[in-house]
């Protein structure tokens, strides 16, 4: 099952994860991602994808695991 990674150290905030997947992204009170779920069923592959892809600066990845 594909797995969510973020680059906690690159993530500048933008928060435009959270606007394509609430359910998989959320930002913390210091601005960073936070993954609120590591798997992703593959049902839900497309959606967090484009939501990753979203990223200005590409702090979010999906790694087959």
């Amino acid at each position: 099952m594909p797995v969510l990674k973020a680059d906690f150290g690159a993530c500048q905030g933008y928060a435009n994860c959270v606007a394509g997947a609430p359910d998989a992204y959320d930002i913390d009170d210091d601005g960073v991602v936070v993954l609120l779920k590591e798997q992703v069923p593959e049902g839900d592959l497309p959606r967090l994808r484009e939501a990753a892809r979203s990223c200005p600066v590409s702090a979010l990845t999906i790694e087959d695991a």
